[in-house]
């Protein structure tokens, strides 16, 4: 079965799927690019390996995203000269994420939904907060919240927000190679380099782990988490010690009994706070 219509291929060759990216022709004929191991025991999950969004956007992101905070948390010089002072962003990444969300044809989002699967929209929305502040977070963890995206930053004015646009349009994307390849999926291997108009270039190196990651030894997890969970929360819900309560009972399931299983996702529907549509 198909998900999708392919783009390229006819007859036979359209059971397969066969998509034309800007960048590159993915998922034709061949092998799984990924290795599929399947139990029943032990302690070798799949999901020890994954990663919490600390936030809203596409997961192969992060590690673009950790690649230009750390750069922001590092070079206080990179925010003093606003986007002008940008010459440009080359984001350099592993298959599948240089050819999905890496996708060229992806730097013109007009939905939420193209929006969040566009990495060159989530790091410009990123690197816009910070320059519309012009105040650079003076810690790793401090940057992930304070620059958190939430479903806001994926609604139509950030969507065509001038200086968001002007960033996409200052990136490229590289593919990384068989060196990045094989990193992938036991991290997320990403790197970005951002040119200044004086010519000095801002280097992230490769990043493998990013904040949110199962390896990454480094984040304060649990506080960006509980940031993560209170700036949703206070979304829906009319206080703060609502939105605590609710997320409390999620954070103890474990702890549930059979009946409190049944009424974990349980609240006043009538004391949701009202709002606007985001998509205008």
């Amino acid at each position: 079965f198909r998900f999708f219509v392919p783009t390229t291929g006819t007859g036979k060759s359209k059971d397969n799927i066969d998509i034309t990216l800007g960048n590159k022709v993915r998922w034709g004929p061949g092998p799984s690019p990924f290795n599929f191991i399947l139990s029943h025991s032990g302690d070798d999950f799949a999901v020890m390996g994954m990663h919490f969004k600390l936030g809203l956007y596409e997961h192969q992101s992060a590690g673009a995203l950790e690649g230009a905070i750390n750069a922001l948390v590092n070079n206080p010089e990179l925010v003093s000269g606003g986007v002008d002072g940008i010459a440009g962003i080359n984001i350099i990444a592993y298959e599948p994420a240089f050819g999905i969300i890496g996708d060229p044809a992806k730097k013109d989002p007009k939905t939420r939904q193209s929006a969040d699967h566009s990495m060159a929209f989530i790091v410009s929305r990123i690197l816009q907060k910070v320059l519309k502040t012009g105040k650079v977070p003076g810690t790793m963890d401090e940057a992930w919240m304070e620059l958190m995206l939430s479903p806001y930053d994926y609604g139509k004015d950030a969507l065509y927000e001038k200086d968001t646009r002007a960033l996409m349009e200052k990136i490229t994307f590289s593919h990384g190679g068989p060196e990045y390849d094989a990193k992938y999926p036991d991290g997320i291997p990403t790197a970005i380099d951002i040119t200044l108009k004086s010519g000095k270039v801002i280097s992230s190196g490769m990043v493998m782990y990013p904040s949110g990651h199962a390896r990454n030894a480094t984040a304060d997890l649990k506080k960006i988490l509980q940031h993560k969970n209170r700036m949703l929360g206070d979304i829906v819900f009319q206080d703060r010690a609502t939105v605590d309560q609710f997320v409390n009972r999620l954070v103890t399931m474990k702890d549930a009994s059979a009946a409190d299983a049944c009424t974990l996702y349980d609240f006043d529907f009538s004391k949701m706070k009202q709002h606007d549509c985001i998509d205008g």
